[in-house]
């Protein structure tokens, strides 16, 4: 080998020695985030899990209680609206709810995502906590359940008396101008896609970094729903579904008015089996509502899964035995009842709340939903077909203000986010009780006046456009035959 030979090889070898050096030294292109296969099947089970809650566990529990002439037209609607919402979530209702508004920020969304702009298989949406993502289509599925049972809620106030036209007019202008903003204000937070990525950031920042890091965590914090940065703590939907939807039923009810005969005339429930079948599926339907909330599957998914069983059990127990007291019969509706008002209850302190907290929570709720579905409702006279009121609002203003109270490390609650300090760790230190009760309370009275003055804006308008009512002959013939001609039961 010459020396000119050698000369090439030696300078070759420089050069790549030279070229690994200055790769060593480059700084890493971050990986791009890569789902967790365990979270993205727990997330896609929870989803499936509620979407069962409402078909067909919410048809069913609903189309038990009704008269057997209006068995057909409850499911219909029921499912009608969960057919409607769900083309209308992702054509702007996911856009409105959690992204950016701009300058209305506070209270909703905008349009960057209409029609799903920019989402496809590879985009994904971060969790809270640790920067573990999931495939953004799974968290705009999970959130479209929500969406979709929200509004099916509100039937239970004025079954066997609205019109279908006037039910699905009214569906669409609520979850527009009441539910979108309602979930925009409580759960938005910088965009699922931001969030954890400005936290993981902060999480694994160098010391001399921190402060840039920070600072970038503090803008996607400013970047919340108005209710949210108020501290309000929801952690599945005390305020944004339950509040929200019993409200709206209680002020659909009392404008339509009382059915023909209430008070009057027997209008038992036509099958209680398939109210229990119901209540069963929302049980079982409600751990993907709760724990799925946590978007990831870990130790707080487990806490909320816990606290979804015994809330539960307790208050079906409480009303159990409250009306066994009252009118000496336990009965299977009562503890049904009862159980639905615990898993309502529940909702918002479920990753927050500790389980021997959630039992006291579930007892309190069994006993105070019993009180306003009987003695409260009978005194004032509205006519809430289906205690949508009693369970849902004031089961969902029990829940949220408890979660302010049962969140404290000392009560065996798991302490509150700490988004500022630590990316999204639920921490006790953190806690004081007078302030967090406060956004609670806040939340809440927010929650009644917003929809409820809403939704007597929205019932006024459909009134004039559509009416509100079905015709007396109608109403007394069933709205299975005068609405949709068929009927459930054929003799």
């Amino acid at each position: 080998m010459n020396f000119k030979t050698l000369s090439r090889a030696g300078l070759v070898g420089l050069a790549l020695a030279a070229a690994g050096t200055a790769l060593a030294q480059a700084p890493a292109t971050p990986p791009a985030p890569v789902p967790n296969k365990g979270d993205v099947a727990f997330m896609m089970s929870s989803t499936i899990l509620v979407l069962l809650m409402t078909i067909p566990g919410l048809a069913l529990f609903y189309g038990g209680l009704v008269r057997s002439k209006n068995m057909l037209s409850v499911l219909t609607q029921v499912f009608a609206i969960v057919c409607i919402v769900s083309l209308m979530w992702v054509i702007f209702g996911y856009s409105l709810a959690f992204t950016n508004g701009g300058g209305l920020n506070d209270f909703v969304g905008g349009f960057s995502k209409a029609f799903l702009r920019g989402v496809d298989a590879t985009t994904v949406a971060a969790t809270f906590s640790n920067g573990v993502v999931i495939p953004e289509f799974v968290y705009i599925c999970f959130q479209m359940t929500f969406a979709c049972i929200t509004p099916a809620l509100i039937v239970g106030a004025f079954a066997e008396r609205m019109k279908f036209s006037a039910l699905l007019l009214f569906t669409v202008l609520w979850v527009t101008f009441i539910y979108f903003p309602m979930a925009h204000m409580v759960w938005y937070w910088g965009g699922p896609d931001l969030v954890g990525n400005a936290a993981k950031a902060l999480a694994e920042a160098p010391a001399d970094g921190k402060a840039a890091a920070q600072a970038a965590l503090d803008a996607v914090n400013a970047d919340a729903g108005m209710l949210f940065k108020w501290g309000a703590l929801d952690f599945a939907g005390g305020t944004v579904v339950h509040i929200n939807a019993g409200i709206a039923g209680l002020v659909g009810c009392i404008l339509l008015g009382k059915r023909i005969g209430y008070g009057k005339e027997l209008m038992a429930p036509h099958s209680l089996t398939m109210t229990l079948i119901g209540g069963a599926l929302l049980w079982v339907g409600w751990f993907g509502f709760n724990a799925g909330s946590n978007l990831e599957a870990n130790g707080t998914a487990a806490l909320a899964m816990i606290n979804t069983f015994v809330a539960t059990a307790a208050a079906g127990v409480a009303w159990l035995f409250v009306e066994w007291a009252v009118k000496g019969k336990p009965s299977m509706l009562g503890m049904v009842s009862g159980a639905v008002a615990g898993l309502v209850a529940v909702t918002p302190a479920a990753g927050f709340a500790g389980p021997m907290g959630c039992i006291v929570l579930g007892l309190i709720s069994g006993v105070v939903c019993f009180v306003f579905c009987s003695t409260v409702k009978n005194a004032l006279g509205y006519d809430d077909s289906l205690d949508v009121f009693g369970i849902h609002c004031i089961g969902g203003i029990i829940g949220a203000l408890a979660t302010g109270i049962l969140v404290n490390g000392a009560l065996g609650g798991a302490g509150i986010p700490d988004y500022t300090t630590k990316p999204g760790e639920l921490v006790t230190a953190a806690y004081e009780m007078g302030p967090a009760f406060m956004s609670q309370l806040k939340a809440v009275l927010f929650t009644l006046v917003f929809s409820g003055v809403g939704s007597l804006i929205l019932y006024k308008i459909v009134d004039v456009v559509v009416g509100l009512r079905v015709a007396p002959d109608q109403e007394r013939e069933g709205l299975d035959i005068a609405e949709h001609g068929e009927r459930a039961y054929h003799a």
